[in-house]
């Protein structure tokens, strides 16, 4: 009877080791890290920088535009191309570096550095700029400033030299206020914009001899740029996106800063 007992009692631990067995999950398998690059190519039917066409004033003029980005632990360093117009190179590059932070939930910073180069052949205008920049975020919406720290601004100041202000104007000092608002609504995003360009003190007074004693303003006034569209998630890292996009003081700038309907078919990796 004991023998008995004692041969039950090991069917039944091991039917409790098994049921215990059965019901404890196997561990799951640990998930890759995800890659610290990624990247990104963008179709449009127009490229507007900062309110201004950036190749010629038609309605249709494509610009094909990409870039790779690396983070890690907050850091990062990035580049973004496009072909333009209005250089003798017919390409943008961009290279930034930087770090993003989480000051509270929703509530991040960044900081960083961008420079603007155009590989010219023939550097009559420079257009390179360098710029430091700094933003707060809170879920979708940013406010950033960016702040001019090379020689000149986009050529503006060498081009007020060709005209005949001197000595050249400087650009160091130029600044870029943007807001922008970029709210989801299930697979759409509307997006908005506000942006102000606030000239360097001697890019906006400027003046140069018309001769005869005349003194003639030749300076650029500061300006304003939107934007408002949506983004509309196709799946699979492709997104289709459509935006009114223009600036103020056209009656200064011209074309260039005239508001245009723009269409973006991107995909990002």
């Amino acid at each position: 009877m004991k023998k008995k007992s004692i041969i039950v009692s090991s069917f039944l631990s091991l039917g409790a080791f098994g049921a215990m067995a059965q019901a404890t999950a196997p561990a799951a398998a640990p998930e890759p890290a995800p890659s610290p690059f990624s990247a990104n190519v963008n179709l449009t039917t127009k490229y507007k920088f900062r309110g201004q066409d950036q190749g010629n004033t038609n309605f249709f003029s494509p610009a094909l535009q990409g870039g790779f980005d690396w983070t890690m632990n907050g850091f990062y360093l990035g580049n973004w191309d496009s072909n333009i117009g209005f250089t003798n190179a017919g390409i943008e590059m961009d290279f930034y570096g930087g770090y993003k932070g989480e000051i509270t939930k929703d509530f991040g910073y960044d900081v960083g550095i961008l420079q603007y180069y155009y590989p010219q052949k023939d550097k009559v205008v420079d257009f390179n700029v360098t710029e430091l920049y700094g933003a707060l975020s809170w879920q979708w919406l940013s406010l950033k400033y960016s702040h001019t720290i090379s020689k000149d601004y986009f050529g503006v100041g060498a081009a007020q030299q060709i005209v005949g202000s001197r000595p050249r104007p400087s650009g160091r000092n130029t600044g870029y206020l943007d807001l922008s608002a970029n709210f989801p609504i299930d697979k759409v995003t509307i997006n908005a914009h506000l942006g102000y360009t606030r000239y360097s003190s001697a890019l906006r007074n400027a003046t140069f001899d018309a001769g005869e004693g005349a003194i003639t303003s030749d300076g650029v006034p500061n300006f304003y740029d939107y934007k408002l569209g949506a983004t509309y998630d196709l799946g699979s890292g492709f997104s289709v996106a459509g935006a009114v996009v223009g600036a103020s003081k056209k009656s200064f700038y011209g074309d260039i800063n005239k508001a245009r309907a723009i269409f973006t078919l991107s995909k990002t990796m």
